[in-house]
Protein backbone atom coordinates (compact mmCIF):
# COMPACT_ATOMS: atom_id res chain seq x y z
CA UNK A 1 0.00 0.00 0.00
CA UNK A 2 1.51 3.37 -1.00
CA UNK A 3 2.44 5.93 1.62
CA UNK A 4 -0.02 8.35 -0.02
CA UNK A 5 -3.54 8.04 -1.35
CA UNK A 6 -4.09 11.46 -2.91
CA UNK A 7 -1.40 13.77 -4.35
CA UNK A 8 -1.50 17.22 -5.98
CA UNK A 9 1.19 18.21 -8.46
CA UNK A 10 1.89 21.77 -9.63
CA UNK A 11 3.36 21.84 -13.13
CA UNK A 12 3.34 19.72 -16.28
CA UNK A 13 7.01 19.71 -17.21
CA UNK A 14 8.84 16.41 -17.50
CA UNK A 15 9.26 16.07 -13.72
CA UNK A 16 5.61 16.77 -12.93
CA UNK A 17 4.20 14.47 -15.61
CA UNK A 18 6.68 11.70 -14.73
CA UNK A 19 5.61 11.86 -11.09
CA UNK A 20 1.95 11.81 -12.15
CA UNK A 21 2.48 8.73 -14.33
CA UNK A 22 4.23 6.69 -11.65
CA UNK A 23 1.87 7.62 -8.83
CA UNK A 24 -1.24 6.98 -10.90
CA UNK A 25 0.12 3.58 -11.92
CA UNK A 26 0.65 2.81 -8.23
CA UNK A 27 -3.05 3.43 -7.59
CA UNK A 28 -2.70 6.94 -6.16
CA UNK A 29 -5.36 9.57 -6.94
CA UNK A 30 -3.38 12.31 -8.74
CA UNK A 31 -4.46 15.85 -9.66
CA UNK A 32 -2.05 17.88 -11.81
CA UNK A 33 -2.53 21.65 -11.97
CA UNK A 34 -0.92 23.64 -14.79
CA UNK A 35 -1.00 27.44 -14.76
CA UNK A 36 -0.69 27.74 -18.54
CA UNK A 37 -3.89 27.40 -20.58
CA UNK A 38 -2.51 24.43 -22.51
CA UNK A 39 0.44 22.04 -22.58
CA UNK A 40 2.30 23.72 -25.42
CA UNK A 41 6.04 23.25 -24.83
CA UNK A 42 8.36 26.17 -25.46
CA UNK A 43 11.63 25.78 -27.29
CA UNK A 44 12.76 23.85 -30.30
CA UNK A 45 14.40 20.53 -29.55
CA UNK A 46 15.75 18.62 -26.60
CA UNK A 47 18.80 16.38 -26.16
CA UNK A 48 18.28 13.28 -24.05
CA UNK A 49 21.26 11.33 -22.76
CA UNK A 50 21.12 7.61 -22.02
CA UNK A 51 20.12 8.00 -18.38
CA UNK A 52 17.12 10.08 -19.50
CA UNK A 53 16.14 7.33 -21.96
CA UNK A 54 16.41 4.75 -19.17
CA UNK A 55 14.05 6.88 -17.08
CA UNK A 56 11.59 7.24 -19.93
CA UNK A 57 11.60 3.47 -20.34
CA UNK A 58 10.76 3.13 -16.64
CA UNK A 59 7.75 5.36 -17.30
CA UNK A 60 6.58 3.05 -20.09
CA UNK A 61 7.05 5.54 -22.93
CA UNK A 62 10.34 4.40 -24.48
CA UNK A 63 8.72 2.95 -27.61
CA UNK A 64 6.84 6.20 -28.27
CA UNK A 65 9.92 8.31 -27.59
CA UNK A 66 12.09 6.15 -29.84
CA UNK A 67 9.56 6.52 -32.67
CA UNK A 68 9.30 10.30 -32.24
CA UNK A 69 13.02 11.09 -31.84
CA UNK A 70 16.34 10.53 -33.54
CA UNK A 71 18.77 8.18 -31.79
CA UNK A 72 22.53 8.39 -32.25
CA UNK A 73 25.85 7.39 -30.73
CA UNK A 74 28.93 9.55 -30.56
CA UNK A 75 29.78 13.23 -31.00
CA UNK A 76 31.45 15.06 -33.89
CA UNK A 77 33.71 18.06 -33.27
CA UNK A 78 34.29 20.48 -36.14
CA UNK A 79 36.37 23.64 -36.56
CA UNK A 80 35.07 27.01 -37.78
CA UNK A 81 35.68 27.90 -41.40
CA UNK A 82 34.01 27.56 -44.78
CA UNK A 83 34.77 23.84 -45.04
CA UNK A 84 33.86 23.05 -41.38
CA UNK A 85 36.62 20.41 -41.11
CA UNK A 86 35.96 17.50 -38.76
CA UNK A 87 38.42 17.63 -35.85
CA UNK A 88 37.36 14.49 -34.00
CA UNK A 89 34.72 11.76 -33.85
CA UNK A 90 34.16 10.97 -30.18
CA UNK A 91 32.26 8.01 -28.71
CA UNK A 92 29.66 8.71 -26.04
CA UNK A 93 29.24 6.85 -22.77
CA UNK A 94 25.97 4.91 -22.90
CA UNK A 95 24.84 6.26 -19.54
CA UNK A 96 21.51 4.43 -19.75
CA UNK A 97 23.10 1.06 -20.38
CA UNK A 98 23.92 -0.92 -23.53
CA UNK A 99 20.25 -1.38 -24.44
CA UNK A 100 19.82 2.36 -25.14
CA UNK A 101 21.58 4.69 -27.56
CA UNK A 102 24.05 7.16 -26.08
CA UNK A 103 21.75 10.03 -26.95
CA UNK A 104 18.60 11.12 -28.72
CA UNK A 105 17.24 14.37 -30.04
CA UNK A 106 13.53 15.08 -30.34
CA UNK A 107 11.14 18.03 -30.57
CA UNK A 108 10.18 19.29 -27.10
CA UNK A 109 6.45 19.40 -27.94
CA UNK A 110 6.59 15.73 -28.98
CA UNK A 111 8.05 14.69 -25.63
CA UNK A 112 5.47 16.78 -23.77
CA UNK A 113 2.63 15.18 -25.74
CA UNK A 114 3.92 11.64 -25.06
CA UNK A 115 4.19 12.23 -21.31
CA UNK A 116 0.80 13.93 -21.18
CA UNK A 117 -0.89 11.04 -22.99
CA UNK A 118 0.74 8.48 -20.70
CA UNK A 119 -0.28 10.42 -17.57
CA UNK A 120 -3.89 10.53 -18.73
CA UNK A 121 -3.78 6.84 -19.68
CA UNK A 122 -2.49 6.01 -16.21
CA UNK A 123 -5.44 7.83 -14.67
CA UNK A 124 -3.97 11.18 -13.60
CA UNK A 125 -6.34 14.18 -13.76
CA UNK A 126 -4.73 17.16 -15.53
CA UNK A 127 -6.22 20.66 -15.31
CA UNK A 128 -4.71 23.40 -17.46
CA UNK A 129 -5.29 27.09 -16.76
CA UNK A 130 -5.24 26.22 -13.05
CA UNK A 131 -2.61 27.77 -10.80
CA UNK A 132 -1.94 26.51 -7.27
CA UNK A 133 -2.52 29.77 -5.41
CA UNK A 134 -2.05 28.65 -1.83
CA UNK A 135 -2.07 25.82 0.66
CA UNK A 136 -2.13 25.11 4.37
CA UNK A 137 -0.42 22.16 5.99
CA UNK A 138 -1.33 19.86 8.82
CA UNK A 139 0.82 17.09 10.24
CA UNK A 140 -0.78 14.56 7.92
CA UNK A 141 -1.64 16.50 4.79
CA UNK A 142 -2.03 19.66 2.72
CA UNK A 143 -5.17 21.66 1.95
CA UNK A 144 -4.73 23.11 -1.55
CA UNK A 145 -6.24 26.19 -3.20
CA UNK A 146 -6.27 26.69 -6.96
CA UNK A 147 -7.01 30.12 -8.41
CA UNK A 148 -8.19 31.18 -4.96
CA UNK A 149 -10.66 28.31 -4.56
CA UNK A 150 -10.33 25.25 -2.33
CA UNK A 151 -9.78 21.98 -4.20
CA UNK A 152 -9.50 19.77 -1.15
CA UNK A 153 -7.09 17.83 1.02
CA UNK A 154 -4.06 15.87 -0.21
CA UNK A 155 -1.46 13.69 1.41
CA UNK A 156 1.31 15.50 -0.50
CA UNK A 157 1.84 18.52 -2.77
CA UNK A 158 4.66 18.21 -5.33
CA UNK A 159 6.00 21.49 -6.71
CA UNK A 160 7.26 20.73 -10.22
CA UNK A 161 6.50 24.23 -11.43
CA UNK A 162 9.80 25.16 -13.01
CA UNK A 163 12.61 27.65 -12.63
CA UNK A 164 10.47 30.39 -11.15
CA UNK A 165 8.53 28.06 -8.87
CA UNK A 166 5.82 29.65 -6.76
CA UNK A 167 5.72 26.53 -4.58
CA UNK A 168 9.42 26.96 -3.77
CA UNK A 169 8.80 30.52 -2.68
CA UNK A 170 5.65 29.62 -0.77
CA UNK A 171 7.48 27.12 1.46
CA UNK A 172 10.08 29.72 2.36
CA UNK A 173 13.03 28.66 0.17
CA UNK A 174 14.80 31.77 -1.10
CA UNK A 175 17.28 30.01 -3.44
CA UNK A 176 16.65 31.23 -6.98
CA UNK A 177 18.23 30.64 -10.40
CA UNK A 178 21.29 32.80 -11.05
CA UNK A 179 22.56 33.80 -14.49
CA UNK A 180 25.90 32.24 -15.45
CA UNK A 181 26.95 34.94 -17.92
CA UNK A 182 26.14 32.92 -21.04
CA UNK A 183 23.20 32.90 -23.43
CA UNK A 184 21.99 30.58 -26.17
CA UNK A 185 20.23 30.95 -29.50
CA UNK A 186 18.12 28.00 -30.62
CA UNK A 187 16.34 27.37 -33.90
CA UNK A 188 14.31 24.41 -35.16
CA UNK A 189 15.37 23.67 -38.74
CA UNK A 190 15.50 20.93 -41.37
CA UNK A 191 18.12 18.19 -41.11
CA UNK A 192 20.63 17.76 -43.94
CA UNK A 193 21.22 14.07 -44.66
CA UNK A 194 24.87 14.36 -43.57
CA UNK A 195 23.91 15.24 -39.96
CA UNK A 196 23.52 11.97 -38.08
CA UNK A 197 24.61 12.95 -34.56
CA UNK A 198 25.30 16.01 -32.46
CA UNK A 199 28.05 18.16 -33.95
CA UNK A 200 29.78 20.98 -32.08
CA UNK A 201 32.09 23.73 -33.30
CA UNK A 202 34.34 25.35 -30.68
CA UNK A 203 35.64 28.81 -31.45
CA UNK A 204 34.71 31.49 -33.94
CA UNK A 205 32.32 34.35 -33.09
CA UNK A 206 30.68 32.34 -30.28
CA UNK A 207 31.91 29.81 -27.73
CA UNK A 208 29.97 26.86 -29.13
CA UNK A 209 27.96 26.42 -32.33
CA UNK A 210 26.19 23.14 -32.92
CA UNK A 211 23.16 21.14 -33.88
CA UNK A 212 21.39 17.94 -32.88
CA UNK A 213 19.12 15.82 -35.13
CA UNK A 214 15.59 15.45 -33.79
CA UNK A 215 13.95 13.45 -36.56
CA UNK A 216 14.32 12.26 -40.14
CA UNK A 217 13.64 15.77 -41.41
CA UNK A 218 14.43 18.01 -38.44
CA UNK A 219 17.13 19.18 -36.07
CA UNK A 220 17.78 22.07 -33.74
CA UNK A 221 20.72 24.42 -33.97
CA UNK A 222 22.39 26.33 -31.14
CA UNK A 223 24.81 29.21 -30.67
CA UNK A 224 26.28 29.74 -27.18
CA UNK A 225 27.96 33.04 -26.33
CA UNK A 226 28.10 35.81 -23.76
CA UNK A 227 24.71 36.74 -22.31
CA UNK A 228 23.17 39.58 -24.30
CA UNK A 229 19.95 41.60 -24.02
CA UNK A 230 18.18 40.04 -26.98
CA UNK A 231 14.82 39.39 -25.31
CA UNK A 232 12.99 42.30 -26.90
CA UNK A 233 14.01 41.42 -30.45
CA UNK A 234 11.27 40.92 -33.02
CA UNK A 235 11.15 37.64 -34.95
CA UNK A 236 12.93 39.24 -37.92
CA UNK A 237 15.56 40.82 -35.67
CA UNK A 238 16.13 37.51 -33.86
CA UNK A 239 16.67 35.68 -37.14
CA UNK A 240 19.07 38.39 -38.33
CA UNK A 241 21.07 38.25 -35.09
CA UNK A 242 21.39 34.47 -35.25
CA UNK A 243 22.27 34.57 -38.95
CA UNK A 244 25.03 37.10 -38.38
CA UNK A 245 26.68 34.96 -35.72
CA UNK A 246 26.72 31.88 -37.99
CA UNK A 247 28.66 33.40 -40.90
CA UNK A 248 31.98 31.89 -39.76
CA UNK A 249 30.62 28.34 -39.86
CA UNK A 250 30.37 26.25 -43.01
CA UNK A 251 29.18 22.74 -43.74
CA UNK A 252 25.61 22.08 -42.56
CA UNK A 253 25.35 25.70 -41.38
CA UNK A 254 24.65 26.63 -45.00
CA UNK A 255 21.38 24.70 -44.73
CA UNK A 256 20.61 26.21 -41.32
CA UNK A 257 21.09 29.74 -42.68
CA UNK A 258 18.80 28.97 -45.61
CA UNK A 259 16.07 27.89 -43.20
CA UNK A 260 16.53 31.00 -41.05
CA UNK A 261 16.32 33.19 -44.14
CA UNK A 262 13.11 31.33 -45.07
CA UNK A 263 11.46 32.11 -41.74
CA UNK A 264 12.62 29.56 -39.14
CA UNK A 265 12.16 31.09 -35.69
CA UNK A 266 15.14 31.91 -33.47
CA UNK A 267 14.67 31.74 -29.69
CA UNK A 268 17.04 33.23 -27.09
CA UNK A 269 17.52 32.44 -23.40
CA UNK A 270 20.17 32.85 -20.72
CA UNK A 271 21.85 30.00 -18.90
CA UNK A 272 21.01 29.68 -15.20
CA UNK A 273 22.21 27.61 -12.30
CA UNK A 274 20.92 26.87 -8.82
CA UNK A 275 20.66 24.01 -6.35
CA UNK A 276 18.35 24.09 -3.35
CA UNK A 277 20.13 22.78 -0.29
CA UNK A 278 18.62 19.93 1.72
CA UNK A 279 15.77 19.61 2.44
CA UNK A 280 13.69 20.02 -0.70
CA UNK A 281 10.55 19.47 1.37
CA UNK A 282 8.82 21.45 4.05
CA UNK A 283 6.46 19.03 5.73
CA UNK A 284 4.12 17.55 3.13
CA UNK A 285 5.23 19.88 0.32
CA UNK A 286 8.27 19.01 -1.83
CA UNK A 287 9.89 20.55 -4.92
CA UNK A 288 11.52 18.61 -7.77
CA UNK A 289 12.94 19.25 -11.23
CA UNK A 290 13.78 22.81 -12.26
CA UNK A 291 12.14 24.09 -9.09
CA UNK A 292 14.92 22.41 -7.10
CA UNK A 293 17.88 22.72 -9.47
CA UNK A 294 18.94 24.10 -12.84
CA UNK A 295 22.12 24.07 -14.87
CA UNK A 296 23.45 25.13 -18.27
CA UNK A 297 22.77 22.49 -20.96
CA UNK A 298 26.48 21.84 -21.44
CA UNK A 299 26.03 18.12 -20.70
CA UNK A 300 22.31 17.95 -21.58
CA UNK A 301 21.10 16.81 -18.16
CA UNK A 302 18.27 19.18 -17.25
CA UNK A 303 15.37 16.93 -18.25
CA UNK A 304 17.25 13.79 -17.16
CA UNK A 305 17.70 15.07 -13.62
CA UNK A 306 14.04 16.10 -13.37
CA UNK A 307 13.00 12.63 -14.51
CA UNK A 308 15.28 11.03 -11.93
CA UNK A 309 13.84 13.26 -9.17
CA UNK A 310 10.34 12.07 -10.05
CA UNK A 311 11.27 8.39 -10.29
CA UNK A 312 13.13 8.29 -6.97
CA UNK A 313 10.40 10.20 -5.13
CA UNK A 314 7.56 8.09 -6.51
CA UNK A 315 9.45 4.85 -5.91
CA UNK A 316 9.75 5.75 -2.22
CA UNK A 317 6.12 6.88 -1.98
CA UNK A 318 4.92 3.66 -3.63
CA UNK A 319 7.03 1.30 -1.52
CA UNK A 320 6.95 2.94 1.92
CA UNK A 321 4.02 2.73 4.30
CA UNK A 322 4.17 6.35 5.47
CA UNK A 323 5.64 9.73 4.70
CA UNK A 324 8.18 10.10 7.48
CA UNK A 325 11.65 11.49 8.00
CA UNK A 326 13.36 8.30 6.86
CA UNK A 327 11.62 8.63 3.48
CA UNK A 328 12.85 12.21 3.08
CA UNK A 329 16.34 11.27 4.25
CA UNK A 330 16.63 8.58 1.58
CA UNK A 331 15.16 10.84 -1.09
CA UNK A 332 17.69 13.58 -0.36
CA UNK A 333 20.60 11.14 -0.06
CA UNK A 334 19.84 9.71 -3.50
CA UNK A 335 19.09 12.95 -5.27
CA UNK A 336 21.03 15.93 -3.92
CA UNK A 337 24.63 14.67 -4.38
CA UNK A 338 23.82 13.57 -7.94
CA UNK A 339 22.09 16.85 -8.80
CA UNK A 340 24.99 18.79 -7.26
CA UNK A 341 27.50 16.87 -9.39
CA UNK A 342 25.58 17.69 -12.56
CA UNK A 343 25.06 21.36 -11.70
CA UNK A 344 28.68 21.93 -10.72
CA UNK A 345 30.07 20.13 -13.79
CA UNK A 346 27.70 21.95 -16.16
CA UNK A 347 28.61 25.34 -14.69
CA UNK A 348 32.33 24.51 -14.77
CA UNK A 349 32.20 23.67 -18.46
CA UNK A 350 30.61 27.04 -19.17
CA UNK A 351 33.04 28.88 -16.91
CA UNK A 352 36.01 27.44 -18.79
CA UNK A 353 34.52 28.89 -21.96
CA UNK A 354 34.02 32.30 -20.35
CA UNK A 355 37.62 32.24 -19.16
CA UNK A 356 38.91 31.11 -22.59
CA UNK A 357 40.70 28.29 -20.76
CA UNK A 358 42.23 26.22 -23.54
CA UNK A 359 43.97 23.86 -21.09
CA UNK A 360 40.79 22.69 -19.36
CA UNK A 361 39.96 19.00 -19.73
CA UNK A 362 36.32 19.43 -20.79
CA UNK A 363 36.20 15.99 -22.39
CA UNK A 364 37.56 14.35 -19.26
CA UNK A 365 34.99 16.06 -17.06
CA UNK A 366 32.09 15.10 -19.35
CA UNK A 367 33.32 11.49 -19.53
CA UNK A 368 33.68 11.30 -15.72
CA UNK A 369 30.16 12.62 -15.12
CA UNK A 370 28.69 10.30 -17.77
CA UNK A 371 30.28 7.29 -16.11
CA UNK A 372 28.73 8.23 -12.77
CA UNK A 373 25.33 8.81 -14.37
CA UNK A 374 25.49 5.30 -15.81
CA UNK A 375 24.71 4.09 -12.29
CA UNK A 376 20.93 4.33 -11.71
CA UNK A 377 19.80 7.12 -9.39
Amino acid sequence: MPAVNRVAIAGTGVAGLAAAIQLAKAGVDVDVFEAKPDLSALGSGISLQGNALRSLDALGVWDAVRAAGYAFDGLTLRAPGPDAPVVAQLPDVKSGGPQYPAGMGMPRPALAAILYAEAERAGAHIRCGSRVSGFTQTESGVHVHVDGESVGDYDLLIGADGLHSTIREAIGIDTKPQHTGMGIWRAFVSRPAEVERTELYYGGPVYIAGYTPTGDDSMYAILVGDAQEHFGASEDEARALMLEQTRAYGGPWESIRADLESGAKAHYTWFTQHLVAEPWNRGRVVIIGDAAHSCPPTIAQGAAQGLEDALVLTELLATRSEVDQSLWDEFHARRIPRARMVVEASVQLGQWQLEHNRDADAGGLIFSVSQKLAEPA
